[in-house]
């Protein structure tokens, strides 16, 4: 490795990962985080209840007052919801039925070998950009990108005489720093939705927020992703990384065998017949997929059972590849996949307990409206325009995603403050999740509070025995550099046209 590397462990970068490491280790649990947020709401709701502020709700004309959850009444309340409000957490049920989809798509290997057909055959000068583009499509699959297509990049870069830490750095780029894009809707996408669907309800109880809501965004994200991560990748990170003087030979990767190539065929006609059912039910004017009264699009069943879509998606495709790969014999191996996927959700459903006590206390305690009314007047008395608004509040996320990696527990403590605050001032919760989801991505790829970011230590170590922390940050940092940039002026480039984010999803509240 070049020596810049190294010697960049001892400057700026590593004093800051040093504070940020020993911040984020300060932390608790996530979940035990959402159970001390849950007991402090309680707490901050009959302080609250003492000062006698109230609030008129701008809909509705009513004053509000806060609701003291430490009292007779608010413990009744808390001991009769639990169950509920767990068992009615919106991201809880959109996630669980997703994944079973997906996880009949990974056991049969469908997904793994749509990785290695699409980097494999990519011609060499584009092999950064399909490397990039490659991770950025991973993440709908939760993670295969980072235990799966970040190694195999090291491999293949090696194999065509390059520096195998330069196509971890691209492959890493696209699964954790483009998190949020792709072409396709993931988990993320429901899951993000539900708590914002959530969060919005304080303001509005009847407002919706669709999967797809970041769609059109997310889509076009994609290519300015990978178009930048391959910029960087060959402009900074490739000259700096220099040639590999390292000891690992390069390893053969083998081509898809026959089994893969007839799997894939298979899933290939599944995916076509799939296409054809849905643009069966949408394009005709009275199609079934729309809605059945007004036969509109926006609002029909198709958009708000895409989360179903997804889960016969991936089972379909993931069933055909598995009867032509011959990975899958009969519906005990399909079985198998989706309960591998559930395997490792325990750690998720202990979140999502406490996080569904969180939301639910701070949406009793009337907190979120009061917060939001009054945060807004300070916002409009600060005179910020949108777009300084905006690209503030994308800053905001990046900072706090170094010290608390998963998407969803920021985003549930985030959305029932800046969600309602943001639709007091006019914009719509779709708006204020794509402006989160910026932050989000950018800083992953810097953040050692990112679930994975120890296992790529450990992946570059194999290359570099004194790779470490510093080598990582040092090595990505201009990607969350620049990535912040050009996403923050697409966003405004977003607002300045007045595009929806998705569909039916506009930017700002009529």
């Amino acid at each position: 490795m070049a020596e810049g590397t190294v010697s960049n462990k001892s400057g700026f970068i590593n004093k800051f990962l040093n504070i940020v490491e020993k911040t984020g280790n300060l932390l608790p649990h996530p979940a035990a985080l959402f159970a001390g947020f849950a007991l402090l709401i309680v707490v901050i709701s009959w302080v609250v209840s003492l000062t006698g502020i109230s609030v008129v709700h701008p809909g509705t004309g009513k004053t509000v007052e806060p609701v003291n959850l430490l009292s007779v009444e608010g413990l009744h309340r808390i001991l009769t919801g639990l169950v509920h409000n767990f068992t009615s957490f919106a991201p809880l049920g959109t996630v669980l039925v997703a994944l079973l989809g997906i996880g009949v798509a990974e056991g049969s290997g469908l997904i793994n070998s749509a990785l290695k057909l699409l980097v494999l055959s990519a011609p060499k000068r584009l092999l950064t950009f399909v490397m990039v583009f490659a991770g950025v499509m991973s993440n709908m699959a939760s993670e295969v990108g980072y235990v799966l297509l970040i190694p195999l990049a090291a491999i293949i870069y090696l194999s065509v005489g390059r520096h195998p830490l330069l196509g971890m750095a691209a492959a890493f780029a696209g699964v954790s720093g483009g998190y949020s894009a792709n072409l396709l809707l993931g988990t993320i996408d429901p899951l993000l939705a539900g708590i914002s669907e959530e969060a919005a309800k304080i303001v509005d109880p009847s407002y919706t927020v669709s999967p797809a809501a970041n769609y059109y965004f997310m889509l076009v994200s994609t290519f300015l992703i990978s178009i930048v991560g391959t910029w960087v990748t060959e402009k900074i990170v490739a000259p700096r990384l220099g040639e590999y003087k390292g000891e690992e030979t390069a390893e053969e990767i083998k081509p898809l065998s026959q089994p893969e190539k007839k799997g894939l065929k298979y899933a290939g006609i599944a995916a076509l017949l799939l296409t054809v059912f849905v643009l069966a039910g949408l394009i005709p004017e009275q199609g079934y997929l729309r809605d059945p009264k007004t036969f509109d699009i926006l609002k029909s069943p198709f958009m708000s059972g895409i989360v179903a879509f997804i889960f016969f998606g991936g089972a379909l495709m993931g069933i055909a590849y598995g009867i032509g790969a011959g990975t899958i014999k009969n519906e005990t191996d399909v079985m198998k996949g989706m309960g591998k996927s559930m395997e490792t959700l325990g750690s998720y459903l202990v979140l999502c307990f406490f996080a569904a006590q969180f939301v639910a206390f701070f949406n009793w305690t009337n907190l979120g409206l009061i917060f939001a009314v009054k945060g807004s007047e300070v916002l409009k008395t600060m005179g910020l325009s949108e777009i300084p608004l905006m690209v503030s509040f994308i800053i905001i996320t990046a900072l706090i995603n170094l010290v608390m990696g998963s998407a969803s527990a920021k985003w549930a403590i985030l959305a029932p403050v800046f969600i309602p605050m943001f639709m007091l001032l006019g914009y719509t919760p779709e708006f204020t999740q794509t402006a989160y989801r910026i932050g989000d991505s950018v800083s992953n790829v810097i953040s050692p509070m990112m679930s994975y970011f120890a296992l790529i230590i450990a992946f570059m170590q194999k290359y570099d025995k004194n790779a470490g922390i510093g080598t990582l940050i040092a090595t990505m940092l201009p990607y969350t550099m620049f990535f912040l940039i050009s996403w923050s002026i697409m966003l405004v480039i977003w607002m300045l046209l007045d595009l929806p984010v998705g569909p039916g999803a506009v930017l700002y509240l009529k």
